[in-house]
């Protein structure tokens, strides 16, 4: 049986709305789906302001515009994520301060922080790995008490709450990805969440080319022109009708995953018992998006064995990420190899099975029989 690891496929209105948005023929930047959009998010994240932009990466490039990020300022963010995380103000000329993650739920170890604080740093950028929140009620009291921003990739993490309250209103600038790869999804896709006007503003400018053309759609100028630095992060309009039909079914993707989920940890109980694997951790005052499931192995040499074995039977599975301080990029600062245990370690060990919200029963059931007869 093939098993792929991830399907990214129509739930709702999709078509429809795409043809919608064809006849209205909307303009990016003023389009009716990407409003529909911005007032879904905003209405599920209690958010005051919500950018779509063409790509996470281009909502986390955008959170360090608005934050000024110029050379020289240093950034504090995990060794353990995607490159884009860093490049955003990579990009501006900032020097990323790496620190470790934590052993259970892979996230930043927030004890680290202050130690990573120097009189350069500008900002702290958290990622929810995923989808489990950061323990974020002890990173954004470290962040007032040293006044620096919090940046929340929530690339993984749209439905995620931490004590009750949703991932992208926990920081003062969070960014969502809509990719292929993500539960909800329009081919590519993000969105920027600002929690006050003195971001928004300058976000709404940037992403416009660094013009007042918002201010002007809103009848604020007569004539919009260039105000301010900036590039083109709009999305398009057939993205956003496809996107808007996503975020509608929400709920009904991540109830699915969840329940996928739970059913790996409960197969997966016996070999956590043995001493075999180590099972993903969701602490109990939060919940999480349910992006997807990883184990934990021994060693590298054991998971590579599974893998392989899994592969030769046709389940995907694939490891991540590369820690960033040992990439190439990484060693340009000066980042060495043992710096970051943890993350190392992770990266050795760990496997990512097959999880999407259109998986049957006997899909997974054939990624269960195979994992445990490769032990």
């Amino acid at each position: 049986m093939i098993v792929p690891f991830n399907k990214a496929e129509p739930v709702g209105c999709e078509l429809t709305y795409i043809q919608d948005a064809i006849r209205r023929g909307g303009r990016p930047g003023n389009g009716y789906y990407m409003a529909r959009c911005s007032q879904w998010l905003r209405a599920y994240l209690k958010a005051k302001t919500v950018l779509i932009t063409p790509s996470c990466t281009h909502a986390l490039e955008l959170a360090y515009m608005v934050l000024k990020i110029k050379p020289g300022d240093e950034v504090i963010v995990p060794s353990f994520t995607f490159p884009s995380t860093a490049n955003a103000f990579v990009l501006r000329g900032a020097r990323p301060r790496f620190i470790d993650i934590r052993s259970d739920t892979l996230n930043l170890d927030e004890r680290l922080i202050e130690k990573a604080i120097s009189p350069k740093t500008r900002a702290i950028t958290v990622v929810h790995y995923a989808g489990v929140p950061c323990q974020m009620d002890v990173i954004m009291r470290i962040a007032r008490k040293h006044g620096l921003p919090v940046i929340e990739d929530a690339a993984q993490a749209l439905g995620a709450t931490f004590q009750g309250k949703p991932v992208g209103s926990l920081g003062n600038l969070s960014a969502f990805s809509f990719h292929k790869s993500k539960h909800c999804f329009c081919g590519e896709g993000g969105a920027l969440v600002a929690d006050r006007k003195v971001h928004s503003a300058p976000a709404e400018i940037y992403r416009q080319n660094g013009t007042d053309r918002s201010l002007f759609i809103q009848g604020g100028v007569a004539q919009y022109t260039w105000v301010d630095e900036g590039s083109s992060f709009l999305p398009s309009e057939l993205q956003c009708a496809f996107l808007l039909a996503q975020l509608e079914h929400l709920e009904s993707i991540r109830k699915k995953r969840k329940k996928r989920y739970e059913t790996y940890l409960a197969a997966f109980q016996g070999l956590e018992a043995r001493g075999d694997i180590q099972l993903p951790v969701i602490p109990s005052d939060r919940t999480s998006s349910y992006h997807l499931f990883h184990v934990l192995f021994e060693n590298e040499k054991t998971r590579n064995r599974v893998m392989n074995q899994l592969r030769k039977k046709g389940i995907s599975a694939y490891f991540h990420y590369f820690p960033l301080h040992l990439s190439r990029m990484g060693r340009r600062y000066g980042y060495k190899p043992g710096q970051f245990p943890v993350s190392e370690s992770a990266n050795q060990r760990l496997l990512r099975l097959p999880l999407y919200n259109t998986m049957t029963v006997k899909e997974q059931a054939a990624v269960i029989n195979a994992l445990i007869k490769s032990l």
